[in-house]
């Protein structure tokens, strides 16, 4: 343990309010008993540091990382090592998460101890991808901790430019309107590119994305390169006893809260019955979850597959678009498997450094996209209404 801890005036006001603070957080592991207290204590001390200087102090100092593995480490390095000796080195271990992020309380305390052991006992569970993120590692640290999480049946995630670590909402574990088995499918695309995974080989990151519903609980839709969606393609289930149980609660008005706030306007409400025109439904899962009880997802239930987003960093946010509307989510996924494998083919040959696929797609356009994966154009790709008046055919020698 550390006899005192670092002065940190400025940093001690993120600890005042009613919300937690990851600064309350950093001094609790700065009380533990050896290097992991000393490395939280010197961490407080950077801080306050770039606080002051209003700079960061941070830089990335090259690749670093375990044996036979590209990706799963982040290298970071402190700009003052004399001053805080104990964060030199500070490096960012990702550990692939179980599917749906379920644990058992003796496996959490665990991975807690193997970090006060190797690391700073500061983490953060989880990151955007999805991994457990253990802060605070020192090169020669490496090694020994990823052999003691091997011991314990964990694995590194992905980091650089390869396949992201998977992620999944709990899926059919939790969830009465999951239309696949998220958590089934995200353990076998993890297990099968495990080679993407940690071998960095793309032009970029590539992020798979498992959402069981169309609420899309882990944000695939603006945060991963292909989002699986569940979806289904019959009628919404309903029980009209409970629709009008609902309508009579007085909790909502079944017209102004649930008709009315359909984006394509499929619903109709004439006091009594509530008629739904499926054919026009987008699935937007509004109406389902404003009544739970009466409405239900279809039974004919799978996923759409689509490709594209991605935060702005090089260039702008995008959305993903639809590539397929309707997969039948079943083991072995052969057909998801295909799919991505004949994009990363095009993509790694012809994308540029740091540009994502949908950038990619962007670039050479959709119809040459879907001309080289193999893909037939379909109108569920269609983003928004043709603005080029002009419409050229190729036209195909015949023999």
């Amino acid at each position: 343990m550390v006899e005192k801890l670092r002065d940190t005036p400025k940093i001690d006001e993120l600890m005042k309010g009613p919300w937690p603070s990851f600064v309350k957080e950093i001094k609790l592991s700065a009380k533990l008993s050896g290097r992991a207290g000393e490395r939280a204590n010197d961490l407080l001390g950077v801080l306050e540091r770039s606080y002051n200087d209003k700079i960061g102090h941070w830089k990335h100092g090259g690749i670093v990382g375990v044996m036979g593995y590209g990706g799963g480490v982040i290298g970071r390095y402190n700009d003052l090592p004399e001053e805080f000796p104990k964060v030199a080195h500070f490096h960012t271990v990702r550990v692939n998460q179980p599917s749906g992020w379920f644990y058992k309380t003796d496996v959490l305390r665990k991975i807690c101890d193997l970090w006060e052991k190797h690391g700073s006992g500061v983490t953060n569970m989880h990151g955007s991808t999805g991994d457990i993120i253990l802060l605070g590692c020192a090169t020669e640290d490496l090694e020994p901790v990823f052999a003691d999480l091997t011991e314990m049946g964990f694995d590194l995630g992905g980091s650089g430019s390869d396949v992201r670590t998977p992620s999944a909402c709990c899926g059919m574990a939790r969830c009465e309107w999951a239309c696949y088995d998220t958590m089934g499918a995200c353990h076998d695309i993890t297990q099968t590119f495990q080679d993407e995974l940690h071998r960095p080989a793309f032009p970029y990151k590539y992020k798979f994305k498992f959402a069981g519903c169309p609420n899309d609980c882990v944000a695939s839709v603006a945060r991963s390169d292909m989002s699986i969606i569940g979806t289904w393609r019959d009628d919404i289930q309903m029980d009209a006893a409970a629709v009008s149980e609902y309508a009579q609660s007085g909790k909502f008005d079944m017209q102004a809260d649930v008709v009315g706030r359909c984006p394509t306007g499929c619903m109709s409400w004439d006091g009594q019955k509530l008629a739904i025109d499926n054919r026009n439904c987008v699935k937007c899962m509004h109406c389902i979850n404003a009544m739970p009880k009466a409405l239900a997802p279809g039974r004919d239930r799978g996923a759409t597959v689509l490709l594209g987003s991605k935060a702005p960093i090089v260039g702008g946010a995008l959305l993903s678009s639809v590539m397929v509307p309707f997969l039948k989510m079943e083991p072995p996924y052969e057909d998801l498997k295909e799919l991505a494998e004949a994009i990363w083919d095009l993509w790694g040959e012809h994308g540029k450094n740091r540009e994502r696929v949908g950038e990619f797609i962007q670039r050479i356009g959709m119809s040459n996209f879907l001309e080289q994966i193999g893909l037939d154009p379909i109108p569920e790709m269609v983003i928004q209404p043709r603005t080029n008046p002009y419409i050229f055919f190729e036209t195909e020698e015949e023999e």
